[in-house]
């Protein structure tokens, strides 16, 4: 499988032109599953609600689905991507994967970022796995990196790659994706994107960069620097990712002890309470 990102700066506010900008990029890149930003036709610095609700969109209806799905079906490959969405009066920080048959998962962030509280409602479905060509892809988004649960469960539903696309801020997440790919003998690829946003007298926010894809082992298999435009692919073998074993004894998977997690959280639950 082919697998790569495309690390960019979005224009705010103008999804048409951002498209354009997605579309002229990958018509000049060969892949089999391509991941972009968080937020990767909106921009992200959002100052009102009804920005957000007049950017944001339905799915599978709005443009930027129907867009990524024409753009998929010119080389019958697939893409995932960050979008604001609008479902009846909800709006959602969400991910699609699409190909050249439609959307075939839709995520919504369940762990959201700082402003992102006052704008979005977080989502609330257990993340599902989606087969992509000869791999099975789960999908999270940006924060969601700091919260191990999320890669467990995708890794327990069969994921060989988990896509994050990304507006980081932060200076942890690219190792701690590493960490993640270790932890569950997977895949990681981060789509980050790159830019400024000062939008409405609030504090700049400096995008991070430095998109990357990790293998099983945690290697950093490509990356990206902090600033540059641009598309990266790689060829990978899914199934390496099914090989869960660490010793002849032990698999990051099977020597897990879920009774005893199980007990512990029940007891933290109740002390939350």
């Amino acid at each position: 499988m082919i697998l790569g990102f495309y690390q960019f700066s979005p224009v705010f506010g103008d999804v048409s032109k951002n498209l354009d900008k997605i579309e002229n990029a990958l018509s000049k890149a060969s892949f089999d599953l391509i991941v972009l930003p968080e937020l990767c036709t909106t921009g992200y610095q959002f100052i009102s609600e009804k920005e957000v609700r007049d950017l944001a969109e339905p799915i599978p209806g709005g443009l930027t689905c129907r867009r990524l799905i024409n753009i998929a079906s010119k080389s019958d490959a697939y893409i995932i991507a960050g979008l604001a969405e609008k479902d009846n009066t909800a709006l959602y920080n969400t991910a699609v994967l699409v190909g050249k048959a439609g959307v075939i998962n839709v995520y919504r962030k369940i762990h959201l970022f700082c402003e992102e509280t006052i704008w979005f409602t977080p989502g609330s479905g257990i993340p599902v796995v989606s087969n992509v060509k000869d791999a099975k892809v789960g999908i999270i988004i940006c924060f969601d990196w700091l919260f191990p649960e999320i890669f467990r469960i995708l890794a327990l539903a069969g994921a060989d790659i988990i896509a994050q696309p990304a507006n980081l801020v932060l200076p942890y997440c690219q190792s701690a994706m590493q960490t993640r790919s270790i932890e569950n003998h997977i895949f990681t690829v981060t789509a980050n994107r790159i830019g400024r946003e000062a939008r409405g007298g609030k504090n700049p926010l400096a995008f991070t960069g430095k998109s990357q894809i990790s293998g099983v082992n945690g290697d950093i298999l490509i990356n990206a620097s902090a600033e540059e435009e641009t598309i990266k692919v790689i060829e990978i073998e899914p199934e390496r990712a099914r090989d869960k074993s660490i010793t002849p004894y032990n698999s990051v998977l099977g020597s897990r002890r879920p009774e005893i997690y199980a007990e512990a959280l029940c007891k933290d639950k109740i002390m939350g309470d």
